[in-house]
């Protein structure tokens, strides 16, 4: 007998909300040496109140909103050029980081350790991933680059910051977890 899995309207608003959400923290810039954005609080926030499935749903159509040219990657930009550009790996690597905190929520709870392990796991791969990308777009288009200095012009000044965020989307799931779960 073959059971038929239905898509709840609750499911199909919290992801269109996660990636609005995503969207708006993505404008949201800390004026610094190198601006921040809030995308990467909000991704991690979102994955760990919503789990893999809707987590990774929503930086999905979060993603393909900005592919199909809606202006909701920073500096209100969008199109598929942002995505094939020297940065669009760590867009794309947000995808990784919601997969891996939602896949830890889901299946080892959201104990502020779990969360922040995933988080830190899941800011690892899109570092990894971004930096790669970059790596291989510049060389492309502009030619050679080292490793290490792909590294302190794109991870070394995030870092910090990520980290905060990353403290800050903890604090978030653990309060606001209470009231969607």
């Amino acid at each position: 007998m073959k059971t038929e899995k239905r898509i709840k309207t609750s499911d199909i608003a919290l992801v269109a909300l996660a990636a609005a959400l995503i969207a708006i923290c993505s404008w949201i810039q800390i004026p610094m040496s190198v601006p921040f954005t809030m995308q990467t609080f909000a991704v991690f926030a979102v994955a760990g109140l919503l789990g893999f499935k809707r987590g990774s749903a929503a930086v999905a159509v979060y993603i393909l909103l900005g592919a199909v040219g809606v202006p909701v990657f920073s500096g209100f930009r969008g199109g598929p050029d942002v995505l094939l550009g020297q940065t669009g790996g760590y867009i794309v690597g947000f995808l990784f980081s919601a997969m891996i905190t939602g896949f830890a929520a889901d299946r080892f709870g959201r104990s502020a350790v779990v969360l922040a392990a995933s988080m830190l796991a899941g800011l690892a791969a899109c570092y990894t991933f971004g930096t790669l990308w970059f790596m291989y777009v510049y060389t492309r288009n502009t030619g050679s680059i080292g490793f290490a200095s792909v590294l302190m012009t794109c991870v070394v000044p995030f870092i910090i910051p990520d980290i905060v965020k990353t403290a800050l989307a903890v604090f978030v799931v653990k309060r606001a977890g209470k009231i969607i779960h």
